[in-house]
């Protein structure tokens, strides 16, 4: 069991997990340990039994194409893990666009599945040094009791737009904390994750696919950090919500921790005019020309 405790002067929490030491970690080299993935087809018995899955086959056999089970080390007293494909060498957005859409379906099922018991976040580690023990991509879902307060932001003021889409914008805030963050919001105001529709979720899918490739992108080109590309992202748990993706170009150190400043290392607007398409710079220097012709 999990235990949460308060710290009155600030109205914060802490939860207290020490079982979550004994979690496997992927990240050490190690002769002792064993390299059998228990997130892998075939391995379904490693793991707890699963709570939901899409794709054939019986529970906790093979067929699945998106796997949901129990975190056997969980931060909260309901927490799951969302496997993203039986293949481990492709990251979320490396797979078919389809497959994408099936794992936000996946999202969808269980925030809505959970929503009445609190509040339902769900976020991924991707990277060692983003948090991630298990190199098979996945997500995690926790659910935390109501009365808990929560320090996640607000949906931020549409400022550096990187794309408009008829469901969705894409675009780094003026308040972003980190460099090159992202965040995908619906441009409808209200509503919980859970009330997105078939279509949104196509359109969520092929947006994340094409920001996160050029993340990928930049993090090959300004060789910001000697690690492997990674990232995490969170979907805003309450009303407003919004996908938030933090790629994980550098380390918060004494300052930041110390003062709970934030230090960006590159300006957002900046960020958004390098994150834009070849083809969007190009559209909308014609409107530009178009509105002066008028």
């Amino acid at each position: 069991m999990s235990k949460f405790v308060p710290d009155a002067s600030s109205a914060r929490w802490v939860i207290i997990a020490s079982h979550r030491t004994a979690r496997p970690d992927q990240t050490i080299k190690s002769d002792e340990r064993c390299d059998l993935c228990p997130f892998c087809a075939g391995n379904e018995a490693l793991t707890p039994n699963e709570t939901y899955r899409i794709g054939e086959g019986e529970a906790d056999k093979s067929g699945w194409e998106v796997r949901v089970i129990p975190n056997k080390y969980p931060i909260t007293d309901q927490h799951e893990v969302i496997i993203h494909a039986p293949d481990d060498t492709k990251d979320l957005h490396e797979l078919p666009l389809e497959h994408i859409a099936k794992v936000f379906q996946a999202y969808k099922q269980r925030f809505n599945f959970y929503k009445e018991n609190g509040q339902v976040l769900i976020f991924c580690n991707r990277g060692e040094h983003a948090g991630a023990s298990v190199k098979h991509p996945h997500s995690q879902l926790v659910v935390i009791p109501a009365q808990i307060n929560l320090d996640t932001l607000v949906r931020e003021p549409l400022n550096n737009l990187v794309e408009e889409h008829e469901f969705f914008n894409i675009y780094c805030p003026d308040f972003s904390q980190w460099p090159y963050e992202v965040w995908i919001a619906p441009k409808a105001d209200g509503g919980l994750f859970g009330d997105i529709t078939d279509e949104q979720i196509q359109d969520l899918a092929k947006l994340y696919q094409k920001i996160l490739k050029r993340l990928e992108d930049v993090h090959k080109r300004e060789n910001l950090t000697k690690h492997e590309f990674g990232y995490n992202f969170y979907i805003h748990p309450k009303e407003n919500w919004y996908l938030r993706i933090i790629p994980r170009f550098i380390h918060r150190a004494g300052f930041e921790l110390g003062t709970g400043l934030s230090v960006n290392v590159v300006d957002p607007a900046t960020a958004a005019k390098e994150l834009r398409s070849k083809e969007d710079e190009i559209e909308e220097l014609m409107d530009k020309l178009k509105k002066l012709q008028k």
